[in-house]
């Protein structure tokens, strides 16, 4: 004969199945979490770009051989570099980086790095060492519409570890933009894989100079030691100042490093070939002027803290 269940065990019956079916859901919800990063292709990225920027083909993106860094972003984009080394027989004026694309919605930094390897591709002598990346930040770019921080909200420009990072940079960021989110300096200072990328990238190359191309302010700033130039093309120099975080803080306070920072006169309109060129050409100009002296500096810093770590 059929006996019903006391209700007290259909109640524990109940309580079993939604536990069970909780810790089916907190499955699924931490597999979902420790998944792997989609890590995508050089092949891939030049394929985006391209498709992105009516400037730059994916041709032309493939024809600069960029090489992936091991570093890919949240998208799984690989964070990637061309190097142009040190010819036979002949030493170099110094180590250059330069690069463009740190703010994602800065169409042009991007299309005139392109357009400067171009160069560099036809006339590389071994004058400097250089080490080019023409997009810093893909996934800003890279998504359907783009915008100057990475895929976690960060304006990687206010993210590097500046002495005053910790103490001014949310304050900054809360105070003086009022928590304007293209701004957002991140949770802490190099907490973004992009970030992280570039200090290895710079610990290991040590360069003499570095050049960051952005838009649109059409001037050029500049910090750290040396002179900077007074024109690049039709950009003139005004000191912008400097922020918590920002790659020109970094390097004028922590690397002792001439930062050139170019902004360009629009983010989304290209200057014309003529400017471009003029612009190439005064930047060489100024850094055969320039680097050779901060190579001393750089060289004559390592041989006294070698001899210091001897003492």
């Amino acid at each position: 004969m059929y006996q019903p269940l006391k209700p007290w065990i259909s109640k524990l019956c109940v309580l079993s199945l939604s536990l069970a079916a909780s810790h089916s859901t907190l499955s699924q919800d931490q597999d979902t979490q420790t998944a792997p990063k989609p890590q995508l292709s050089v092949e891939k990225l030049c394929q985006d770009i391209g498709n992105k920027l009516g400037s730059v083909s994916i041709k032309e993106c493939d024809q600069q051989k960029l090489v992936a860094s091991g570093y890919h972003s949240s998208k799984g984009y690989p964070l990637s570099v061309r190097h142009y080394g040190p010819k036979p027989n002949r030493t170099p004026k110094g180590r250059i980086i330069l690069m463009g694309g740190i703010h994602g919605d800065e169409y042009a930094s991007v299309s005139v790095l392109f357009k400067w390897m171009n160069k560099l591709n036809q006339h590389h002598s071994g004058l400097f060492d250089w080490k080019v990346i023409p997009l810093a930040n893909p996934d800003g770019l890279l998504r359907r519409k783009s915008q100057r921080q990475n895929d976690n909200g960060v304006d990687l420009n206010r993210n590097f570890p500046t002495p005053d990072w910790a103490e001014k940079a949310m304050d900054y960021w809360e105070n003086r933009t009022f928590k304007n989110k293209r701004r957002y300096p991140g949770p802490y200072a190099s907490s973004e894989t992009e970030t992280k990328w570039l200090l290895e990238l710079i610990e290991e190359f040590q360069p003499d100079a570095i050049i960051s191309v952005h838009a649109p302010h059409k001037l050029i700033d500049f910090d750290g030691p040396q002179k900077p130039p007074q024109k690049l093309g039709k950009l003139q120099l005004h000191r912008l100042g400097t922020y918590p975080g920002s790659l020109g803080n970094y390097g004028g306070s922590v690397l002792d490093v001439p930062i050139l920072t170019v902004e360009l006169p629009f983010a989304g309109i290209m200057p014309s070939q003529g400017e471009i060129s003029t612009m190439w050409t005064d930047l060489v100009r100024w850094l055969v002027r320039e680097v050779p002296k901060q190579k001393k500096r750089r060289i004559a810093k390592a041989e006294s803290e070698e001899q210091s770590s001897g003492e």
